[in-house]
């Protein structure tokens, strides 16, 4: 668990080596089922270090540690492993020795070792913390002006503690409740997010993000953050009835493409051709995307009858689109009634 966003200076040498995480909890392991922790340092001192010993503080702790001098500025990593063979809360610590000082870094690792591990990766394959859920993203697709869709997601308490599990950062147009509001540990819940239309205010794609908290009052990160997106369509009444036939039409060359390395060859952007086969103005009145590290550039929004313009889709970002949640998608809102929403599907190798 990280205690603080600012390093952490340790030793009597606080230029030379420092951590930003001098204690780990590991969480639960089962009995006789070692647990390791590793921390990382860093040589803050512009000379070289080489770490003379590391005293475990039991012999139930082996440590792995380097051997070679390590440079100035030099980040490196300390692991310590507990053979779990007590039930129980626990502690351990190790003291690490530079060549040159007597005063000591410690080390510390926290945990708990319970009589059985239960496997909750397959319903619950996502971690916010301690707080495991069923999902770690949400999506309310295809949603009409009037609508309060609701989603559900089924959380579980994986940790040593009663929680108090809330949403934090939730947008006007989100409401959630959690039922149960407390849950003990190793036991399941649920996380209702209702969504109200009313307090949309654009068409087409909307998107934030949420925090999965263990406790009132937890303090936002990464680990904890749920994204969500919201699709909200337009109105194509005009066209009901015998109104149709002069309806504008849209028509893809393609609505899924493939960017990266395809039969040995670099694709970084491909082209879609957008037509008009309909009688009146198409109009496409948002082009979004779902992810990060893409980028669209199209040619024209207003087509007449029979006019044809290019969509542009390009990586921008490839570690962006691989790390991303979300799959890769655009999104195009239109006048057209049969398309008002169109999902183009990106493929990053």
């Amino acid at each position: 668990m990280i205690l603080g966003l600012l390093m952490a200076s340790l030793g009597i040498n606080a230029q030379r080596i420092v951590t930003q995480n001098p204690v780990i909890n590991v969480g639960k392991t089962g009995f006789e089922m070692p647990v390791t922790a590793t921390f990382e340092l860093r040589n803050k001192g512009s000379r070289h270090l080489t770490i003379r010993e590391v005293k475990a503080d039991c012999g139930c702790t082996q440590v792995d540690y380097p051997k070679k001098s390590i440079s100035g500025g030099e980040k490196f990593t300390i692991s310590m492993t507990y053979d779990a063979r007590l039930l129980g809360h626990f502690t351990k610590q190790i003291a690490v020795y530079k060549m040159g000082s007597d005063e000591p870094v410690i080390l510390k690792m926290q945990g708990i070792v319970v009589p059985e591990m239960t496997d909750y990766s397959k319903n619950y394959p996502y971690s916010f913390g301690d707080l495991l859920a069923d999902v770690n993203n949400v999506e309310f697709d295809n949603v009409n002006m009037g609508d309060h869709p609701e989603v559900e997601i089924r959380v579980m308490n994986s940790g040593s503690k009663v929680m108090t599990p809330n949403v934090m950062h939730l947008p006007p147009y989100l409401t959630a409740m959690v039922l149960p509001e407390t849950l003990s540990p190793g036991k399941p819940g649920k996380v209702m997010l209702t969504l109200n239309t009313e307090n949309i205010h654009d068409f087409g794609l909307t998107q934030t993000t949420v925090y999965l908290a263990e406790q009132l009052g937890d303090k936002v990160s990464t680990e904890t953050e749920l994204p969500i997106s919201v699709v909200l369509l337009p109105n194509t009444t005009l066209f009901n009835g015998s109104n149709k036939q002069y309806a504008p039409k849209l028509q893809l060359s393609t609505d899924s493409l493939v960017l990266g390395r395809v039969n040995g060859k670099n694709h970084k952007s491909e082209v879609i051709t957008i037509t008009n086969t309909g009688r009146t103005v198409l109009n496409i009145s948002s082009l979004q995307m779902f992810t990060k590290g893409l980028k669209v550039t199209l040619n024209k929004r207003d087509l007449q009858p029979n006019e044809s313009t290019k969509l542009k889709i390009a990586v921008a970002d490839r570690n962006q689109l691989l790390k991303a949640r979300q799959k890769p998608r655009v999104l195009m809102i239109t006048n057209d009634p049969d398309l008002s929403k169109v999902v183009i599907k990106v493929n990053v190798k």
